[in-house]
């Protein structure tokens, strides 16, 4: 799965998820098998190849309708910041659909 996270730094250990609107750069997270594999980054959420099959937010208030228009599937972590507390509430199923 190829997770697409807007973040404010692209220091893997010590970036946070950010509003779209102020994301320095994204992070594309690549999960296999239970566990994160790579993280690869640039200053343009579609930049990737292959493009992300998700987007985690940081609130339901987000714009988010180019991820739709991509056929992305929107996820929100209210309460995870950072890569780590993202991808383990991803696998454990924590973050929660778009309240539209």
């Amino acid at each position: 799965m190829l997770i697409l996270v807007p973040m404010d730094s692209d220091d893997v250990h010590e970036a946070k998820i950010t509003s779209v609107a102020d994301a320095k750069i994204w992070a594309q997270l690549r999960i296999e098998e239970g566990e994160l594999v790579e993280v690869l980054h640039h200053e343009k959420y579609d930049g990737f190849s292959p493009w992300s099959e998700a987007v985690v937010v940081n609130s339901d208030g987000e714009s988010v309708m180019d991820f739709i228009n991509m056929a992305m599937i929107v996820l929100v972590a209210h309460t995870q910041k950072t890569i780590d507390d993202i991808v383990e509430a991803y696998l454990f199923r924590e973050l929660h659909d778009l309240a539209y």
